[in-house]
């Protein structure tokens, strides 16, 4: 291999421009991602609100915190406090029980969030400012729930990196795991002035389909014909350390899939599947629906030619 052919499977440096790591048609990148999350999200009451201080109870429980556990407590918190102004009136002592009895974990962000609604009240009149580095003037709010908060309540917010994110970031673009490079590429893959649909989106993805166990074909991911992880059967990340055994993997399932046809002018999927696994069975885990997904996947990258309806398929030609 020459030097220049390695440079080029190694993919490129840390330091390279956001455009070197994404797709040629970035904007059609963008537009799955966006149609993806809009057809069908995990509904959380928080996303259907602007309103900056239900944002901010929202972003503060939500820290290491399983957000199916935050939905009742944040509920019950603004019942109780539903402004800032009732929030800074109340004595301390309470809501810091609040925040105890309902298991949210680490009590000094109940101090500081209750801090903040007053620094809300006193310096601001009760109004919230709305770009990220105003919104981290607010006691207890760092750059990532500033950010949170001006995208989501204002839509004026940056693009979020998470560990999320740059699990996403690192899989489908083989980004390497290196801050300054997942900020620029998160940055150029954010369309202008829609954070808010935009950092809900990719953090749903990041929750939903590229989980630490990745969930590709069951969440219908929409980055995955363009994704690296996915065509090469290597989900590792900076947060998933240990590369998957290439033995059963989907990347050597999809090879065999080619050999095995380029043996058969035509193959029906019972005649093929045995072929490629020994545990095949038509109705079992690895049986037709199985095998006509990878299939699927091998037609649209123009591999091989599959006639669902049929139930055959051959080499593309």
């Amino acid at each position: 291999m020459s030097d220049a052919d390695a440079e080029a499977e190694a993919g490129p440096e840390a330091d390279a421009p956001a455009e070197a790591f994404l797709p040629d048609d970035a904007d059609a990148v963008r537009d799955a991602l966006v149609a993806w999350y809009e057809a069908d999200h995990r509904e959380f009451p928080w996303r259907r609100t602007d309103d900056p201080y239900e944002i901010l109870v929202s972003e503060v429980m939500s820290q290491q915190t399983q957000l199916s556990r935050v939905v009742a407590a944040w509920e019950a918190f603004l019942e109780r406090w539903p402004t800032t102004a009732d929030l800074a009136a109340a004595d301390r002592a309470d809501v810091v029980g609040f925040w105890s009895d309902h298991s949210l974990g680490y009590n000094n962000r109940a101090k500081y969030l209750h801090e903040a609604a007053g620094q809300v009240e006193d310096d601001y009149s009760g109004e919230f400012l709305e770009s990220p580095d105003e919104l981290s003037e607010l006691m207890g709010v760092g750059p990532y729930t500033a950010n949170a908060v001006a995208s989501f309540a204002f839509n004026n917010g940056n693009a979020v990196v998470d560990t999320n994110v740059k699990r996403v970031l690192y899989r489908a673009f083989d980004v390497p795991d290196d801050d300054a490079a997942f900020e620029r590429v998160a940055a150029e893959l954010m369309p202008e002035g829609e954070s808010r649909v935009w950092n809900n989106a990719i953090m749903e993805l990041g929750g939903v389909a590229c989980e630490k166990t990745p969930a590709c074909d069951a969440a219908g991911c929409p980055w995955r014909e363009w994704c690296h992880a996915y065509d090469s059967g290597d989900f590792t990340a900076p947060d998933v350390p240990t590369q998957p055994d290439f033995e059963g993997s989907r990347r050597q399932m999809r090879g065999r899939v080619v050999n095995v046809l380029g043996a058969h002018d035509e193959l029906a999927l019972d005649e093929l599947g045995p072929k490629i696994r020994v545990d095949y069975a038509p109705d079992g885990e690895y049986g037709r629906e199985w095998l006509a997904d990878l299939l699927s996947d091998l037609d649209d990258d123009g591999l091989v030619a599959f006639d669902r309806e049929a139930g055959v398929a051959g080499l593309a030609r």
